[in-house]
């Protein structure tokens, strides 16, 4: 079936691998029953990943660009790219070279076959057993929390029909969580694993602080869950402090009250504490969301585009 595909990838300091990325999504592209577009969206890059982009546009046309006001994040970068793209299909990957340009052929293909989502699944092969078993124990843990299910390995790079790309483009929301939004729309989905790769230049954007509140917004996005385990909790510490308080009324009428009960006393405080420090931690977590979305915000800011994307 013949298609026209555009392909969006998001750019932060991507300047040693964009030259090559663009090499091997052009072989995979040329191969394609139909024509394609690539846009490149820089998300507030400081080095040279602008100066890169300019020189592709001018070599190829094909390989069009966006560039952001300043850094805004990913998710708004992929939401830029994807409000400009004018295809019957629409690919998401990384710059990274973590996603392998070739996998899209087989994607376009089940695209054809039916499918509004074809979404390219990680497998977990190479990875150290404690990383596999984090991920295994997170994706338990969310799937158990949120109304949407994730599944273990699926990320961004995927390939959506126009239907489903409208229906993603239709939530305005402002604190956007993608994995979840693609889950939320629904639509006729497959997927197609692939091998992890390493990175074919640059650094990883993704620390253990990013990957932690990355695994925040995956919970708090999509349901008020932790807002109703933190009354199951209140409920349940309440009963076991009856309990306790007839427990030492009992032990003073029958022994006395010869020990004082420091330690129990000091560590009920900082434990009780901590516990009411969380609680207001997730309460102010969603009170900061609703704030966020209540000021309607544009979700980014184009500084400027390539000639070809002016009347988009």
């Amino acid at each position: 079936m013949s298609v026209k595909l555009s392909v969006v990838v998001p750019c932060y300091n991507e300047g040693a691998v964009i030259d090559r990325l663009v090499d091997e999504l052009a072989s995979v592209l040329e191969r394609l029953d139909g024509d394609y577009e690539v846009l490149l969206v820089d998300d507030g890059s400081t080095d040279d990943t602008l100066d890169r982009m300019r020189h592709i546009n001018a070599t190829r046309p094909a390989f069009r660009y966006l560039v952001l006001s300043r850094n805004f994040g990913k998710e708004a970068a992929m939401l830029a790219g994807l409000s400009h793209v004018d295809a019957d299909a629409v690919a998401i990957m990384d710059a990274d070279l973590q996603h392998p340009p070739e996998l899209l052929l087989p994607m376009v293909e089940l695209l054809g076959a039916g499918y509004e989502q074809v979404v390219a699944r990680r497998d977990r092969a190479g990875e150290a057993w404690p990383r596999r078993l984090a991920s295994r124990a997170y994706y338990r843990m969310v799937n158990g929390l949120i109304d949407v299910r994730l599944q273990d390995g699926a990320g961004d790079f995927r390939v959506l029909s126009r239907s489903a790309l409208r229906a993603l483009l239709s939530i305005g929301e402002v604190n956007r969580y993608s994995k979840g939004l693609f889950a939320w729309i629904g639509f006729r989905t497959t997927y197609v694993d692939y091998r992890n790769a390493a990175r074919a230049g640059g650094e990883s954007k993704w620390g253990f602080r990013s990957l932690f509140n990355y695994g925040i917004d995956s919970v708090i996005s999509f349901n008020s869950k932790p807002l109703r385990i933190a009354i199951h909790v209140g409920v349940l510490i309440s009963m076991l402090a009856v309990v306790y308080g007839v427990w030492v009324g009992v032990d003073a009428i029958v022994n006395g009250n010869a020990v004082p009960g420091y330690v129990t006393l000091i560590c009920a405080v900082v434990g009780l504490g901590g516990l009411q420090m969380i609680m207001l931690g997730v309460i102010g977590e969603y009170l900061g969301r609703i704030y966020t979305e209540t000021k309607g915000r544009p979700h980014f800011f184009i500084r400027e585009r390539s000639a070809d994307l002016e009347s988009r």
